[in-house]
């Protein structure tokens, strides 16, 4: 009897009070509070320096893209030049089998590359997080002049 009544009263034991788990809760908010507004700031130079890398690969696959063709896209053929051989003018004679990247990337903030070729010059370019051209400090433009 006695193997029963200690079985039963472990098994009320055996969980967690309301106020145990609430302190827990409070300690983990304190802690989210103390270590979120230190990782923030490298989250924005990490973005900034992907978007960074993706305009350097893109920069690359262009390179090939005129090693290829003697040429760059134009502005009017854009960055989708790189994954499927353009029909409009100037039509590249010798470009490569299946592309010369798989994908057009977007930005680490979801918008799209800005690509401009002009006569010969090209410039590839982030808005970065606010998304407009120009800005300063974390709003900064990032391109592949920098």
């Amino acid at each position: 009897m006695k193997d029963n009544r200690k079985k039963i009263l472990m098994r009320r034991r055996s969980g967690f009070t309301l106020i145990e788990i609430m302190v827990v809760v409070v300690i983990l908010g304190l802690l989210a509070a103390l270590v979120v507004p230190r990782i923030g700031p490298q989250v924005a130079e990490a973005q900034r320096t992907a978007a960074a890398t993706q305009i350097k690969s893109i920069e690359d696959a262009l390179e090939m893209y005129r090693m290829h063709n003697g040429f760059y896209p134009s502005t009017q053929q854009g960055l989708e030049a790189l994954v499927t051989a353009p029909t409009t003018s100037p039509v590249p004679k010798r470009y490569m089998d299946g592309g010369y990247i798989k994908k057009v990337p977007e930005d680490p903030w979801g918008n799209p590359y800005v690509y401009r070729n002009t006569n010969g010059r090209i410039l590839i370019m982030s808005y970065g997080p606010d998304g407009e051209e120009g800005g300063e400090g974390v709003n900064e433009d990032i391109t592949n002049e920098d």
